[in-house]
């Protein structure tokens, strides 16, 4: 590809503004990463990759887009990997590609994809991420790259992500530290009276004070916490609101650092003042099933038999109508906006079996209705990581009713 200035073309160039920055991973990981999707090109007799979601791109590149309505793509050849990004970002883009970048200009309709026909070469058959690329884009690059064929790679590429490396497992790790650091920081935070959105922002920014602290080189963005009490409990994603606490609170806590595109998370159930006598017996029930299914994650497990374990625990108490979701998900280059490793859910429906590198949570959730005694949404969250023969729970903040309930 012709290395071309901004001065002499106005469709696409190259932007090198400033020398690379410290990457979340060393050049070796990136490259065995980009050697795993070339594996599966050969294995699928492929020619090039056009990678467009956010979890992808920056799995294979480091480079984590803000879109903002426009197109970015990572191209991999089996020789080559380029980064597409808009001219709005300037030499960012480049600066944290762990591989070539071009950038393209907004002065023609369609410059994103005649960069991408660029970086593909000759390429005819040509793999994309079928969940994320849409019809619309889909017409489009068959129209400027006509393609032979056009294979999903997303369920490969996923496979290969659900197993993580020594690195990824270490940074993980550092993430659940930190969302123990921005749990701490809301239970300290706690009191009648205050918002939800003020012990948010408590936890919110003891978090990103110690992601700064702890990676200095990494871009600060993404971290945030839902925190929820009464009936804003009865949902897992329920945003933030103004809402004061009052006493006889159910409380949500939930912290979710974002450390270069990695995701982790922290979630408890707290009362402020002593619960009533069925509230207590729900939260018990939960950490029942919660510990339960600690103890069934290990190697050679599937995910639908652990699944199939707690649901004849909460059948036993009259419970498994009110289970909210799943038990669990993989962890990686996710966000509450991008990315999701559906093969390794515990759920009913998915039959994984869990192997070294695999990183999970045990989550168990219950919502009881605001009609009902022990109204609430109930969970407890703990992230695990899968070892060649043995587990290790990677969350410190304490569970159940011995630790949290909050004396007002």
């Amino acid at each position: 590809m012709n290395q071309l200035t901004k001065f002499t073309e106005n469709e696409f160039f190259t932007f090198a503004n400033g020398e690379k920055a410290t990457m979340p991973f060393s050049q070796a990981e990136y490259d065995a990463r980009l050697a795993g999707l070339r594996a599966i090109m050969a294995e699928k007799n492929l020619e090039a990759v056009v990678l467009t979601s956010m979890q992808g791109i920056a799995y294979y590149s480091g480079f984590l887009y803000c879109a903002f309505g426009r197109p970015y793509a990572c191209v991999v050849t089996h020789d080559r990997a380029t980064t597409i990004s808009a001219n709005i970002d300037g030499g960012q883009p480049a600066r944290r590609s762990a591989c070539d970048n071009v950038v393209y200009t907004d002065w023609k309709r369609n410059n994103y994809w005649r960069a991408v026909k660029n970086c593909a070469g000759n390429a005819r058959r040509i793999g994309v991420e079928g969940d994320h690329l849409t019809l619309a884009a889909q017409n489009t690059l068959k129209d400027f790259i006509e393609p032979e064929v056009l294979e999903d790679i997303a369920p490969a590429s996923m496979l290969q992500r659900m197993v993580k490396s020594p690195a990824e497992i270490a940074l993980i790790k550092e993430g659940a530290r930190v969302a123990d650091h921005g749990g701490f920081a809301i239970r300290d935070a706690i009191k009648l009276g205050a918002t939800e959105l003020e012990i948010a922002m408590a936890g919110r920014n003891a978090m990103e004070i110690e992601i700064a602290r702890s990676f200095p080189d990494s871009e600060i963005r993404d971290s945030w916490v839902w925190f929820q009490s009464g009936l804003n409990t009865d949902g897992a994603h329920n945003p933030v609101t103004t809402r004061a606490l009052e006493m006889g609170d159910i409380l949500s806590l939930n912290t979710f650092p974002m450390v270069s595109a990695y995701y982790t998370a922290l979630e408890r159930t707290l009362f402020i003042g002593e619960p009533d006598a069925r509230s207590l017996e729900i939260w018990q029930a939960n950490v029942d099933a919660h510990e339960l299914g600690l103890s069934l994650i290990k190697p050679g497990a599937t995910c639908s038999g652990i699944c199939a374990e707690i649901n004849e625990l909460f059948a036993s108490r009259d419970l498994l109508q009110y289970r909210s979701f799943g038990y669990g998900h993989s962890f990686g280059v996710l966000s509450h906006y991008y990315g999701r490793e559906a093969g390794l859910e515990l759920r009913e429906d998915i039959d994984t079996v869990l192997e070294p590198g695999h990183v999970v949570s045990m989550e168990p959730m219950l919502t009881i209705p605001d009609t009902m005694a022990g109204a609430g949404g109930y969970r407890e969250h703990d992230i695990l990581v899968v070892g060649e023969t043995t587990v290790e729970n990677i969350t410190k903040f304490p569970y159940g009713p011995e630790h949290n309930i909050i004396c007002a």
